[in-house]
């Protein structure tokens, strides 16, 4: 394999009806050719590999079966989704996707009319196919609705919601269920096959309709109908591991092979002419077709660059600092070795949040409760309010699902739990749906939150310190998706005095309040400016809530210019912050805020970003520059102005 690879079908694929005449042969041919530009543009991209890599049998067999994109079909997250992006128009870009202004790495509605719902976050698919179902009917259309969810996903609560209320209104809707976590094992042998083949025929269920009705019409009525829904239900429960989903309202087929063309085909086209609510189970494999990353699904889930022959991850030739988040996990490690009430919760991010080391080292304090981050922030309350120190680590996006949890469950009982927040500012690749510039605002008004985020690794050791031995309440420490700044880490890690910033550097002419990964880039601006005899004072404000207030005080009494800046949405951030607390202070000067605007970020390269969006620090040093130069023109114009009169 190379990446010259010359591709036989993927040219002439412009939209899924271009592979709905195509043999069961030459759709295998397809989807090695989909594997192969998968494998390859993740091997230079990164990106959602093995589940994608797991879903291309299943994707192909979805378009070919139903009228995309009068069909619609709505994907979980987006993990599972790129050949579907392939097979959708998008051949001729993918090679961009997760670059700046490439392909989106989800889907987004304004980039394919088959992409018909976004999709970022987990388990939301089946409550949008719900209701996309019941708007057809509504309408008077008459499309099907698929929505094809995850086993990771089916550990969001908000899916069994979504099918108890699917179940209740009787929705002409199907479900797909993408099992990547099990192997095919004898329950998808041959007779359970012929199972399914026998229950997803139309001759069986016409059979099955046309045989009750003719039951209703007679004498023996309903007790003859409930006794064979009894023998029924007693068969599938011998035969099919699916009782719940029927419990639920839902007729229940599976597992099938989500990987043989000969079985998803004839099944999807069966199931497609169903009414009510069903589910399909689809077993597959995560990283199929690849040795290695079948092997090792879960490294292989969202690699960065490797080599696309032999998985080998490609090496820096230049040493890189640890990231913040192999910073978190260590540190963790180190202070539980003391403090045997430590415990650590995360909702199905153990790997992407560098905890695998404390799972290894401290198993009976680690808990993943899978993707529910409500239920991690009120578990992790229940074990606060009998004496543990639980730390709660969830992504900054993710987070924003728990909000309600952390104010009723956390904060209004002052409990101190701790919110670690991972990929805190915007992060890259990932887009929108993952930047994290939400969090300040959302954790600061509750009225007992402690916020904190670090300038660099070290400063994350302190926090996380501070954080342990703070039992005064809520408290939150946010970090970026980034590598450190390659500073000392080999000191204790200190506990931080609560809500003390930190004076980096003096200077007269102006002063910029800076928080967590912005304060780099603020000493890089006031470094920028003295080259210019500019001389800026730099504070490291460390504490979003609550800010020292004493030190604002001094530094407004002393400049007439003052700067925030923060990796976060400005509105309700670090900077109003500062401006709130600078009308409380009685000063009457505001300072200008360098954060993000008030708009949805793309993704791309983080600096790249910041100067697109005017934050970056040549941004801000040339408005310092800018506004020092009119600040010292301004008292020769009014000297101008009173000699003239």
């Amino acid at each position: 394999m190379n990446d010259t690879h010359a591709y036989k079908w993927l040219p002439q694929i412009a939209s899924p009806e271009d592979i709905r005449n195509l043999s069961v042969a030459e759709l295998k041919e397809v989807a090695a050719e989909i594997r192969h530009l998968i494998a390859v543009t993740c091997s230079r991209n990164g990106g959602h590999m093995g589940s994608s890599l797991g879903a291309v049998e299943l994707i192909m067999a979805l378009h070919h079966q139903f009228d995309t994109p009068n069909d619609r079909l709505l994907f979980d997250v987006g993990h599972q989704t790129y050949a579907h992006k392939i097979l959708t128009g998008r051949y001729d870009r993918f090679a961009s996707i997760r670059t700046h202004d490439g392909l989106d790495p989800f889907l987004k509605r304004y980039e394919s009319e088959y992409d018909c719902y976004g999709a970022g976050h987990a388990s939301t698919s089946i409550s949008a196919a719900l209701g996309m179902a019941k708007a057809r009917d509504i309408l008077g259309q008459n499309h099907r609705v698929v929505a094809i969810t995850g086993d990771g996903a089916m550990t969001g609560g908000i899916c069994y919601e979504a099918l108890n209320n699917a179940g209740e209104l009787g929705a002409d809707m199907l479900v797909v269920l993408n099992d990547n976590e099990m192997s095919i094992s004898q329950n998808v042998g041959a007779i359970h096959h012929y199972f399914n083949r026998i229950i997803t025929h139309a001759f069986y269920n016409d059979a099955k309709n046309k045989g009750e009705g003719l039951i209703q019409r007679s004498n023996l009525g309903k007790k003859v109908i409930n006794l064979a829904h009894k023998v029924e239900e007693h068969i599938k429960g011998l035969l099919v591991p699916g009782m719940f989903f029927e419990e639920l309202g839902f007729r229940y087929i599976g597992p099938i092979d989500g990987h043989n063309f000969e079985t998803l085909l004839p099944t999807l086209k069966n199931v497609r002419t169903f009414k009510g609510p069903v589910l399909l189970h689809v077993v597959t494999q995560k990283g199929r077709g690849f040795d290695y990353s079948e092997k090792e699904p879960t490294i292989y889930h969202g690699p960065k660059n490797f080599v696309i022959e032999t998985g080998e991850f490609k090496k820096s030739s230049k040493p890189v600092p640890p990231t913040y988040t192999d910073v978190f996990g260590k540190t963790l490690v180190e202070l539980a070795k003391d403090d045997p009430r430590m415990v650590v919760i995360t909702p199905a991010m153990s790997v992407g949040s560098g905890l695998t080391g404390f799972q290894e080292q401290y198993p009976e304090r680690f808990f993943d409760c899978g993707i529910a981050e409500e239920h991690a922030v009120i578990f992790g309350a229940g074990l606060a309010a009998d004496g543990l120190r639980p730390f709660v680590s969830v992504y900054s996006t993710f987070m924003q699902r728990s909000f309600d949890c952390i104010l009723h469950d956390v904060a209004l009982q002052n409990l101190p739990v701790r919110l670690a927040l991972d990929r805190g500012g915007l992060v890259g690749a990932d887009g929108p749906t993952h930047h994290g510039v939400f969090d300040f605002a959302y954790l600061r008004i509750s009225p007992n939150m402690v916020i904190m985020a670090p300038k660099d690794e070290q400063e994350l050791r302190r926090m996380i310190r501070t954080a342990q031995l703070y039992d005064d309440g809520p408290i939150a420490f946010r970090y970026p998706r980034d590598y450190g700044q390659g500073v000392d880490i080999s000191e204790p890690a200190e506990p931080l005095p609560i809500g003390k910033a930190e004076r980096l550097r003096s200077g007269e002419d102006a002063c910029i309040w800076a928080i967590g990964r912005m304060v780099p880039e603020a000493i890089k601006a006031a470094e920028a400016l003295a080259e210019e005899g500019i001389e800026v004072e730099v504070i490291n404000a460390r504490f979003v809530k609550p800010l020292d207030l004493e030190m604002l005080a001094d530094c407004a009494t002393r400049h007439s210019l003052i700067y925030t800046y923060e990796d976060h949405a400005k509105a309700g951030g670090f900077g109003s912050a500062v401006n709130e607390a600078l009308v409380d202070l009685g000063v009457k000067k505001q300072a200008i805020m360098f954060a993000i605007p008030d708009q949805w970020v793309a993704h791309g390269d983080v600096p790249k970003l910041w100067r697109e969006l005017g934050m970056s620090a040549e941004d801000l040093a040339r408005r310092i520059q800018e506004d020092v130069a009119m600040a010292q023109r301004l008292p020769q114009q009014v000297k101008l102005s009173a000699g003239q009169k």
